[in-house]
Order: structure tokens, then sequence, then C-alpha cells
């Protein structure tokens, strides 16, 4: 893994579907400044999001390196899905590209879980991450290291149910606080059996509504150490975050 200079401050922003927010963190990933938000605009184009980080980070100041995560499936810095925030928008933009020119410094952009996932495991062995909020989202680590980024939220897990479906915010409006900690506990046992992780951090708004016991290789964590990940991104191998030869589709 790549080292940061002891003096490199890291830019962390994570955009939401209900609100962008951003810190600066220290090379170690801790937070230099408490974080400050505001709305996801809508429409949430490309555009309109970009002028809202602008505005947002205007104050922020001493920072070398910037950190993105990103609501859908990102690959060499290109949007592929936004379902959260509007596909038809978002399809082969260059945001990580984009935001180096506003903010004239460089960037890497992930997929926000993924983000979630490098601020909270501990580096030992296959690490899942899952998110509980809006969505369902998900990331996996082995030996602190970034893997392939797969959208399990759009898999189907019960009938046509996806993930978002089975298990998100309206799911869990819908048929309330037991049925879907029963969802869960399925929910739970899959990945356990398909990902044989060594270790699962559960994140989101809708991770302190879980009532049931959890095995003991499973820890709840904090939305707030997700956007520390910002450090550890810039730690990952560069080969991840270079811009290649694209295609769209």
């Amino acid at each position: 893994m790549k080292e940061l200079l002891p003096e490199e401050k890291i830019l962390s922003i994570d955009i939401g579907g209900s609100n962008i927010k951003a810190t600066t963190l220290d090379c170690q990933g801790s937070l230099q400044n408490e974080y400050k938000k505001v709305p996801t605009p809508a429409p949430a184009s490309p555009e309109n999001v970009i002028e809202a980080i602008q505005e947002l980070v205007k104050n922020f100041e001493g920072y070398h390196k910037v950190s993105v995560g990103f609501p859908g499936y990102v690959r060499n810095g290109r949007v592929l899905t936004a379902p959260n925030l509007d596909t038809a928008l978002w399809r082969n933009f260059n945001l990580q590209e984009a935001l180096k020119q506003v903010l004239d410094k460089p960037v890497r952009l992930v997929n926000d879980a993924d983000l979630q996932g490098l601020g909270v495991v501990r580096g030992k062995g296959l690490e899942m991450v899952i998110t509980l909020g809006t969505g369902f989202g998900t990331a996996l680590l082995l030996d602190g290291n970034l893997l392939p980024h797969l959208e399990l939220a759009h898999h189907p897990v019960c009938g046509n149910k996806t993930y978002d479906q089975y298990i998100g915010e309206k799911a869990f409006k819908k048929h309330g606080e037991e049925k879907w900690n029963s969802r869960m506990v399925r929910v739970l046992a899959i990945l356990k059996a398909v990902f044989n992780y060594d270790h699962l951090f559960i994140s989101g708004g809708n991770a302190s509504k879980l009532r049931f016991k959890l095995d003991e290789n499973i820890t709840i964590v904090s939305n707030r150490d997700g956007i520390k990940g910002g450090a550890r991104l810039w730690q990952q191998e560069e080969h991840h975050f270079m811009e290649t030869e694209y295609s769209a589709f």
C-alpha cells in the first residue's frame, strides 16, 4: 500500500441522495474539522452536484488531495449507474476528472460504500461492509485492499425483489420494524453463506434498528467513520484509479 506524507491533508466528500457532506482529514484519517453539508440538489445533475460541492468546500483550505464517495457504480473515475440520483443524467460522466478541474487537486472517486469500508475495516482477511439506509450498499476488502465493487443491492434476493426493495428504507416504513428484522436475519444468513467473510461491518441509519443477536464477527459502526476512508483511499494502489480507454454502452 502507498503511504501518504505526514503533512498531506485530504478533502473527503460523501455524495448522498439527500445531502452532500465534506470534511478534511490528516494522513491517518483523523478529522481536522467538523463535517459540513448541503442538500443534494434537485435535479441532481452532474452540473448541479458539482456546483453544490464547490459551494460546500469553498472555505476548506490546506488540503492536498480529494477523495469522493458516490452513490452508484463507478469505474476509472466514470459513473456507470446512479440509481438514487438519476442514471440517465450521469451515465459515463467522468466525475473524477470534472472535480479535478474545478478543485485543482488530484481526485479519486469510488462507490460510497467502498469509501465507508476503507474507513472501518481492520485490514485483516476478507472483510465485508454493508450500509443500511435508503438502499443497501456493500463493499469487500481483502487485507485492507478494495476488491472489485459489486452492486449487490440490485440482485434479486426474494422473488423479484432486490436487496434495495427487500430491506431498504421504503420496505422498513411499509412493513415495520419486526418484519424488517426478520428479513435482515435472512439477508445476513445469505451473506455469511455466500461470502464467508472474516468480519462484517454494518453501518447506515437503519443499523441501529437491528433487534436480534449478531454473530461475534459482526460489528455495527458509525456513518461518521465512513468518510474517514478518504485517507486510506490514497493508500490504495494507483492503477485502480487511472483513466483507461473506455467505451460507453
